[in-house]
C-alpha cells in the first residue's frame, strides 16, 4: 500500500459515533485536531446518546466500514490508526483485514466494550474476535479495568493485578498494553507493559463527574503523539497529561455524565 508524503500527521479513526459529541468520533476529532494532526474518520455504528446513556445503536455494514478505511488510506494515507467502538465480530473481521501492517502505521486499539453508563458497545460473542483478530495486529493495547476483566475473564481490583493483566493481554500480540486504572480508588494509575519492563503514569484524581469520552482521549492522544514520529512512551506519556487536562476542564452539560474536554486552551500540541 503506497502512501503519499505529507507534512501533517494523518491519524485515521475507526469508531462510532456518540451523538452528544462527548465520545466517540467526535471526541477523537477534538482530540487529534487540538493535537495538530489530521484524523480521517470511518464509521462503524451511530448511536443515540446523551449525557444520561445511550438510547439506540445502529451498525454500520462491515463492508462499508472497510471501504471507508480503504479509500482514505489509499488517497490520503496515514501514519497512525486508532480504532474504538467496534460493535460486531463482523466489523472487527472487516477493520483487521483493511489495517496497515503495524510496521508502516502505528495501531492504537481502544478496546470499546461498555458506555459509561453500562451499556454495552461490544457483541458479547465479540470479544474473542478482538483478542484473536484485532489484538495481535496493536501497536498499543488502551483497555481500562473491566475492558481488561472481559478480556481475560478475572476482576482486577490492585495495581499488581493490573501488572499481571498487562503481561497476559501482552500475550495476546499487541507490543504495548497499557491497563487505565481510574476504576480503583485514589490516584489514577495507568501501567504500561512492553513485554520486558513496567512503567507508570500517575496522575491525582480530580473529583468530577464531566468525564465522558476520557477513553477515547486518552487513545486519541496517543495516536496523534505516533503520528508525529513520538515513541510510544513518549505517546503515553503525553497522552496522559493530555486526558488529565481534559477531565480538569470539563463540561457541565446536560443532565448526567459531562464530557470531558479535549478543546482546552493547552499548549500541549508541540
Amino acid at each position: 500500500m503506497a502512501y503519499k508524503n505529507s507534512t501533517i500527521p494523518r491519524v485515521l479513526i475507526v469508531a462510532g459515533s456518540d451523538s452528544s459529541g462527548g465520545a466517540g468520533i467526535q471526541a477523537d476529532l477534538k482530540t487529534v485536531s487540538a493535537l495538530g494532526a489530521y484524523g480521517m474518520t470511518a464509521l462503524t455504528a451511530v448511536t443515540a446518546q446523551n449525557t444520561l446513556g445511550v438510547f439506540e445503536v445502529v451498525e454500520m455494514e462491515a463492508r462499508f466500514v472497510a471501504r471507508q478505511m480503504q479509500v482514505c488510506l489509499a488517497d490520503i494515507g496515514c501514519d497512525a490508526v486508532k480504532t474504538g467502538m467496534l460493535s460486531s465480530a463482523a466489523i472487527i473481521d472487516a477493520v483487521a483485514a483493511a489495517l496497515p501492517e503495524r510496521r508502516q502505521c502505528p495501531v492504537v486499539v481502544d478496546p470499546v466494550m461498555l458506555a459509561k453508563s453500562g451499556t454495552p458497545l461490544l457483541k458479547p460473542e465479540a470479544a474473542e474476535t478482538l483478542k484473536k483478530v484485532l489484538l495481535p495486529l496493536a501497536t498499543v493495547v488502551t483497555p481500562n479495568l473491566p475492558e481488561a476483566g472481559i478480556l481475560l475473564g478475572r476482576e482486577i481490583n490492585s495495581l499488581k493485578q493490573m501488572r499481571e493483566a498487562a503481561r497476559a493481554i501482552r500475550d495476546l500480540g499487541p507490543e504495548y498494553v497499557v491497563i487505565k486504572g481510574g476504576h480503583l480508588e485514589g490516584n489514577a494509575v495507568d501501567v504500561m507493559f512492553d513485554g520486558q519492563e513496567f512503567f507508570e503514569y500517575p496522575a491525582g484524581r480530580i473529583q468530577t463527574k464531566n468525564s465522558h469520552g476520557t477513553g477515547c482521549i486518552f487513545a486519541s492522544a496517543i495516536a496523534a503523539g505516533l503520528a508525529k514520529g513520538k515513541t510510544v512512551r513518549e505517546s503515553v506519556a503525553g497522552a496522559k497529561e493530555f486526558v488529565t487536562h481534559a477531565i480538569a476542564a470539563g463540561l457541565p452539560l446536560g443532565g448526567g455524565q459531562g464530557p470531558a474536554n479535549p478543546s482546552f486552551s493547552h499548549g500541549l500540541n508541540k
